[in-house]
């Protein structure tokens, strides 16, 4: 877990976009995917983001990995990353074709890495929409934001949507500063990371999003003995899948088409997300500015090289 020290609005600005800038530190500066159109790939490279242990991700994913296989006629490889920066510079540096981003991190690889959203997941009981929500154990004494005042608190990730830049909004319309009205925040690195410290006493509350701790809730790995909701946002554009905009263009229909049917072609290749999602719909790049709206309030500037 990571201690958060200083401004962490500076924090986040820095550790989101440090990948990206030490790239272009040094030697010939790199061709963009906008300057130059790329060329067909042998294999297609797929991002995860990093939401629960590495090798789980590797096995939820080998059924979603062999239907696009099927679909496009490339073989496939999976690249986990160990933060969502990693994902965004891997794209960034054309070491990924598509990949799957939370909302936030999306919008920083739109911006940073030419990543263009195509689908939304359509999940079970939430459709194309989750919340971010605020955990703390049962006896902790914590019922309301305000009681969060002193008490330890964990965020998961700098580029995490509901596990970092949603709370930081909801937080500062209720006049909370994490920096200076909390004992110490940290970044947990994960959702399910920040619901097993609060779990084991380990900080007094935390934001992760509705769906892993439904997830987690199911799978008993908490229950209401160690875990309570104070805190449910306003519903959050969901994870969106995206391409690189430089793939050739009959490359980009078959893995948009491949994606919106497969739940009429195969069910297993939806299940890397726990059977949650039904679907996948057709996105745009407009449906999430109103993440890019949430990082204008808390002064977060996405164009900063």
């Amino acid at each position: 877990m990571k201690k958060i020290r200083g401004n962490a609005m500076t924090v986040v600005v820095m550790m989101v976009m440090a990948v990206v800038m030490l790239t272009g530190c040094g030697g010939a500066p790199k061709t963009t995917t906008q300057e130059k159109p790329a060329e067909a790939p042998k294999v297609l490279r797929i991002g995860a983001i990093p939401a629960e242990d590495a090798q789980k991700t590797r096995d939820a994913y080998a059924a979603l990995t062999k239907y696009l296989e099927k679909k496009t006629g490339l073989k496939t490889e999976l690249f986990v990353a160990t933060d969502y920066s990693g994902v965004i510079e891997a794209m960034r540096s054309g070491k990924l074709d598509i990949a799957m981003f939370g909302p936030f991190s999306y919008v920083l690889a739109a911006d940073k890495a030419g990543a263009e959203a195509f689908v939304v997941e359509n999940r079970k009981g939430s459709g194309t929409s989750y919340r971010s929500i605020v955990v703390t154990h049962p006896d902790s004494g914590v019922n309301s934001l305000q009681d969060l005042k002193g008490k330890t608190y964990s965020f998961v990730d700098p580029a995490s949507t509901s596990g970092n830049l949603i709370p930081r909004s909801f937080f500062k319309k209720n006049n909370i500063d994490p920096e200076k009205d909390f004992k110490s925040t940290i970044y947990a690195g994960g959702h399910d990371a920040v619901a097993l410290a609060v779990k084991n006493r380990k900080v007094d509350a935390g934001s992760m999003d509705d769906i892993t701790f439904g997830n987690m809730m199911e799978k008993k790995l908490i229950s209401e003995q160690n875990l309570k909701v104070i805190f449910r946002s306003d519903p959050i554009p969901g994870s969106p899948w995206a391409y690189r905009k430089d793939l050739p263009a009959d490359l980009k229909t078959k893995i948009r088409e491949a994606f919106l049917a497969m739940d009429k072609e195969d069910q297993a290749a939806l299940s890397a997300y726990a059977g949650k999602v039904e679907k996948y719909d057709a996105v745009s790049d407009s449906n999430y500015n109103v993440i890019r709206d949430t990082a204008k309030i808390l002064n977060l500037d996405l164009n900063k090289k």
